[in-house]
């Protein structure tokens, strides 16, 4: 049987990784004991790496496919293949940035005042691009963790990941510029692609992957509605495509199913309740399909 090597990231994607998958059908349990977490699929066989190291294997081809930030593919140099971007966090759905930060007490106001100070960064590739992009020699050292911490004592300033910037509020740092930005990628490794049976399991993982996270922003909303009011209820009506229309057992009444953006449920059900829909409901979605 063939086997799909599969690279999930330990660390701070960890629990949302595990969570998008079981949302996708794929039940993923990992032991504390283990770096092989276990699947409901015999297909696939995972491994547990740092999102910092998964481009290297997965480009070495130890992995076949994986999940990692676009910056540690950027600074791992690895060639390896984007199957498709997939926005989310630890804590919310929005891109990561990476920021250049120094303590609230410091003198500096921009890169250029970094000139000869000591920079620490996990991101050390990231941030000579970034310095020679603005004409700025500095020093850069690399950071094993804890890199809020060393400013001023060991640092004059840092480069850093941050989703909502609390931790370095925390740290009482402030950002003076943003490095670059960055969000999850399904990468594979390019002799895996070669493999019919291999490259139709990566697209498929990805297409569940990301009907998703397409699911939580939408929701499904069930309504009838008489004939009648069929056509002032679809004129307010927003969906994907078109509604599903399906009648009922009274041949003057219809069913109306169709799939929205969550955020216009709340103005939606008032105007829709007025136009004549009744018995509406409204529920929540695992997987969309665009």
């Amino acid at each position: 049987m063939s086997i799909l090597r599969l690279g999930i990231p330990k660390g701070s994607l960890e629990s949302a990784t595990v969570e998008m998958f079981g949302k996708a059908g794929y039940k993923i349990r990992i032991s504390p004991r283990s770096y092989y977490p276990s699947i409901d699929d015999p297909e696939i066989e995972c491994t547990l790496i740092r999102a910092q190291e998964m481009a290297r294997y997965v480009g070495e081809g130890l992995l076949d496919a994986g999940l990692t930030g676009l910056d540690w593919i950027l600074e791992s140099g690895e060639s390896v293949v984007e199957i498709g971007e997939l926005v989310y966090g630890k804590v919310g759905r929005n891109p990561l940035r990476w920021v250049l930060a120094v303590p609230e007490e410091s003198p500096v106001q921009s890169v250029r005042d970094l000139a000869g100070k000591r920079i620490a960064t996990e991101a050390v590739k990231m941030t000579e691009k970034y310095l020679a992009e603005h004409g700025v020699k500095a020093l850069i050292e690399f950071s094993w963790g804890a890199t809020e911490v060393k400013p001023p004592r060991l640092a004059d300033a840092i480069v850093e990941i941050t989703e909502t910037g609390s931790s370095l509020r925390a740290n009482h740092l402030r950002i003076i510029d943003t490095v670059c930005e960055t969000t999850t990628r399904f990468i594979a490794n390019p002799q895996a692609l070669n493999e019919k049976w291999k490259k139709e399991k990566i697209q498929r993982i990805f297409l569940l992957l990301k009907s998703v996270l397409a699911a939580e922003k939408k929701v499904g909303l069930m309504l009838n509605v008489q004939r009648e009011h069929l056509t002032a209820v679809l004129s307010i009506l927003p969906a994907l495509n078109r509604p599903t229309i399906a009648p009922l057992s009274d041949e003057h009444w219809c069913a109306v199913i169709t799939v929205i953006d969550e955020t216009v449920v709340r103005e939606l059900i008032p105007d829709l309740i007025m136009a004549g829909a009744e018995g509406i409901v409204e529920y929540a979605l695992n997987k969309v399909v665009l």
